[in-house]
């Protein structure tokens, strides 16, 4: 009996003694550490305001080659998709009908000169008669000097047939009206072409080109808006710059200027068109790069630069279409901080417009483990760039890395002319 009690007795302790055991480990845990998290200040640079378009290259100057005679080809002396200078011959149709025509028509005037010398003649005897009385009657001199003067004045119509027959011989030599780019045969010799209606080939100019695209009407008015308000400097005309960015180019690399806004809003398409200005020079033993009907992209940048703080791009949070960042204060607890935002700059950083200040220290990395009044172990890192991320330098893996690519992407940008925008790799809207 008593075996059983201690038995018993055994059992009931076990577990006691082993919660107590527990319970004396489980106090004696230390509490986790708060979560590095990488953090940096906004970066003080000069930025242009821009907004970014779609654009098409058109020539200046464009011209549907038709002849001006009608005649048969027999040669076209040019290179098919070559560089062609005004008046230089193009086509030639052929001449011998035209020659005959302008030979006849300088013979007409031979023989309407012999006629004026003759009636001539005849008009100084009859006013020498009329020294005579009634030699010669009033009525036979008024004949005598019509006869004078029908005779020079068929002179001047056999000139001026002989002057049309002389333009259509020139004709039949068919030139460059343009200097420019030529296009294909549509004819090659032998056809029939006929006057003023078949179409023979195409010129258009070459340098510089036209880009035209559609600015919306919020933009616009916004644009004016800041102008009356005092906002930005408004420009002369021909003074304000506009870039473009062709297919494969990282960023804008060609630099024109606005020549034409049109006197009216599409009521359609809400935009207004816009024409700028662009060189396209011809590199020694290159080619040229734009060409008519080329689809671009046009940033057009607003306003003259300013001062502004930026952070990187991914640091800035969405809620509801408000934006916000992430910032740590003094205790290391974060909070969300609302901000107003700007135009992406091509190297990842955002313009942030208001809400944010230089001195505070934002959370560039790790957002998804970062909520708001967590208490954290803040990482201060230089602000990372789009280029240092694509090297594979990401936040918190290094400081050296990130501070060189922060260091030489403000340095190409004070290098930059005054006025002259940062781009982005891609599209980008101002907010």
């Amino acid at each position: 009996m008593e075996q059983k009690i201690a038995f018993w007795g055994a059992c009931v302790c076990l577990p006691l003694t082993l919660a107590a055991g527990c319970s004396s480990k489980s106090l004696n845990v230390a509490p986790a550490e708060p979560p590095a998290i990488p953090v940096s200040q906004p970066v003080e640079r000069q930025v242009t305001d821009y907004v970014d378009f779609t654009g098409r290259i058109e020539a200046p100057e464009a011209v549907s080659v038709v002849p001006r005679v009608t005649g048969y080809l027999i040669s076209a002396p040019f290179k098919e998709g070559a560089e062609v200078k005004k008046g230089e011959v193009l086509f030639e149709i052929d001449p011998r009908p035209y020659q005959a025509q302008y030979d006849q028509a300088e013979g007409q005037v031979l023989l309407n000169e012999a006629r004026v010398k003759e009636a001539e003649a005849d008009n100084a005897r009859a006013k020498e008669l009329a020294k005579t009385p009634g030699a010669i009657s009033k009525q036979d001199l008024d004949r005598y000097q019509a006869a004078e003067e029908e005779a020079e004045a068929s002179v001047q119509a056999a000139k001026a047939s002989l002057e049309v027959y002389k333009l259509n011989l020139g004709f039949c030599k068919v030139t460059a009206p343009l200097t420019g780019q030529i296009s294909r045969y549509y004819l090659t010799p032998g056809n029939l072409v006929n006057q003023d209606q078949t179409q023979l080939t195409t010129v258009v100019s070459v340098d510089p080109m036209y880009v035209y695209f559609d600015i919306d009407e919020n933009t616009v008015l916004r644009v004016r808006r800041a102008v009356n308000e005092g906002k930005i400097v408004r420009y002369q005309q021909g003074e304000i710059p506009v870039f473009i960015g062709l297919e494969g180019e990282d960023g804008y690399l060609h630099e024109g200027t606005i020549n034409f806004v049109n006197n009216q809003v599409n009521p359609g398409t809400g935009s207004i068109t816009v024409r700028g200005v662009v060189p396209n020079p011809k590199p020694a033993n290159g080619v040229r790069l734009l060409s008519p009907g080329m689809f671009v992209r046009v940033r057009l940048p607003i306003g003259q630069p300013h001062d502004a703080l930026l952070v990187i791009d991914r640091a800035i949070g969405s809620d509801q279409g408000m934006k916000y960042v992430y910032t740590v204060d003094d205790k290391n607890i974060v909070q969300q901080q609302r901000v107003d935002t700007g135009a992406l700059q091509e190297d990842g950083l955002r313009v942030i417009d208001s809400g944010l200040k230089t001195s505070e220290w934002v959370v560039i990395g790790a957002i998804q483990q970062v909520r708001p009044r967590m208490q954290i172990t803040p990482d201060r890192e230089p602000m990372p760039t789009l280029g240092a991320i694509r090297e594979g330098t990401s936040a918190g893996e290094g400081k050296s890395a990130e501070s060189k690519s922060v260091d030489s992407s403000t340095d190409s940008k004070d290098s930059n002319q005054p006025g002259a925008v940062e781009t982005s790799p891609g599209p980008a809207k101002t907010n």
